[in-house]
């Protein structure tokens, strides 16, 4: 669920009465729709907006064990290019609807369902009116992305894709829109109503990974929306799991979940710039596991760029980096990726590192070998997590150390100002939504970066 994450609730919520009193008149035709669509929601669980951890969420109501459904939706019940009233029409044009995103067909689907009175998906669309609990970035002005999300990756992620959404609105949607002037209205379907559509896929969509036995040619399928599944909150450490069937979508408990707990489904390995950027919420530093950070791969060529004097050490180190470009080691828009426990791209970083730090002469013998050596020492170097990181030769550890120094100077502020706003609670409950969840992205990032310099010295 794409809601703002708060800080955990301490009281254990009431249990209802009945499943059918929800928490507002919303919620209970959204439920009464559920059951008349065939969902199956267990006796032992209730949606709820107390006891959660962000706006609606799916609450125990007494224990669960692990392996139980908890709920199921048949097909039917999904919205997709393939059930909405107008999947004959978007069939017919699939071939005009391509795009990078692969996202046009189901957008177009809920612009008609959304702005359809008669939608028989008007109870769903219901619980979010307005889309007025996105909090994703591409909604704040550009002034705060510049000031709050500096350094991240999220402010430029996002201009990506306003960029994006923009051009697919403008070259693709609007002017099958105007070909179709009696199912769509471009004063009513707007790019405004476009974006927030492509925020709430974004955040609320399920992609149906392809059967395909051969793992490098898996795929997943056109996104779509799963009523039930997508009011689950998430936590890299979740409870339940969503399985797909010929027949219907269950989501399954993966561990005991005791009464009073909240069910949490899991949207992947994400570090908070992605949940942020993607879902529009941020995890409390330290209970994202996944947390990760970028550091762009042509940073490391200007921190070695630093320790050049010659003109001869300059041709070398530009020599030594269009190699790496040539092995696909590295790229003009690539990144290293750092997570908790070391570097997650470890085998590009590690190949970059030694490279970058070789003489003219181990340069000239690598080269030679297309990349390829025998050493020894490398064997004892598996990886580049943090205990193997401070046994790296010196000189690697002084490049990775000025790239992290440089890499910290992208931000606005420092970590000690971070911390300061951290430790006073008062000030921190007195932040917007945009300033709590940047901070905690930028702090968590510069934790990162921060243990990576202690490891490097």
């Amino acid at each position: 669920m794409a809601s703002r994450a708060k800080r955990p609730k301490v009281e254990t919520a009431e249990k209802p009465t009945d499943l059918d009193q929800g928490t507002d008149e919303a919620l209970s035709q959204f439920l009464n729709w559920c059951k008349q669509s065939g969902l199956h929601l267990s006796s032992k669980v209730y949606v709820s907006k107390e006891g959660t951890v962000a706006d609606y969420g799916l609450v125990a109501k007494e224990d669960v064990e692990e392996g139980e459904v908890l709920f199921s939706v048949p097909r039917s019940a999904l919205l997709s290019q393939h059930t909405t009233v107008i999947r004959d029409l978007l069939k017919k044009e699939e071939a005009a609807l391509e795009s990078r995103s692969g996202w046009v067909p189901l957008l177009l689907s809920m612009m008609f369902e959304i702005t359809n009175d008669e939608s028989c998906w008007k109870s769903y669309f219901s619980l979010w009116p307005g889309f007025c609990t996105l909090h994703h970035p591409m909604f704040w002005s550009e002034e705060e992305r510049n000031r709050l999300l500096l350094g991240t990756g999220v402010a430029v992620a996002v201009e990506k894709d306003l960029i994006n959404i923009e051009e697919e609105y403008d070259s693709i949607v609007l002017p099958f829109m105007k070909s179709h002037p009696n199912t769509f209205d471009p004063r009513k379907h707007t790019l405004d109503l476009y974006k927030k559509l492509v925020a709430f896929v974004m955040a609320y969509s399920f992609q149906e990974p392809d059967e395909d036995e051969d793992e490098e040619l898996k795929s997943l399928n056109p996104p779509m929306m799963v009523p039930m599944a997508d009011i689950l909150n998430h936590v890299a450490n979740h409870n339940a799991n969503m399985e797909f069937t010929a027949e219907c979508l269950k989501m399954v408990s993966i561990k005991k979940i005791n009464g009073g707990e909240e069910i949490f489904n899991t949207y992947g390995q994400l570090a908070n710039w992605q949940l942020l950027h993607m879902y529009g919420f941020t995890q409390p530093y330290p209970s994202n596991t996944h947390e990760a950070l970028d550091i762009e791969m042509h940073l490391v060529y200007d921190a070695a760029m630093q320790a050049v004097k010659t003109e001869e050490e300059k041709k070398l180190l530009a020599e030594k980096w269009e190699f790496l470009t040539e092995l696909e080691v590295v790229g003009e828009e690539g990144d290293f990726v750092i997570g908790q426990s070391g570097v997650l791209t470890e085998e590009e970083l590690y190949s970059t590192l030694k490279v970058l730090s070789m003489t003219m002469e181990e340069f000239e013998e690598y080269k030679a070998n297309d990349g390829w050596e025998e050493d020894e020492e490398d064997d004892d170097i598996s990886s580049l997590t943090n205990s193997v990181i401070p046994k790296l030769k010196p000189a690697w550890k002084q490049l990775l150390h000025n790239t992290v120094r440089m890499r910290l100077k992208s931000y606005s502020s420092g970590l000690k100002e971070e911390e300061a706003t951290l430790a006073n609670v008062e000030n921190y409950r007195q932040l917007s939504k945009q300033e709590h969840n940047s901070l905690q992205v930028r702090y968590a990032q510069k934790m990162i970066l921060h243990r990576l310099l202690q490891l490097t010295v």
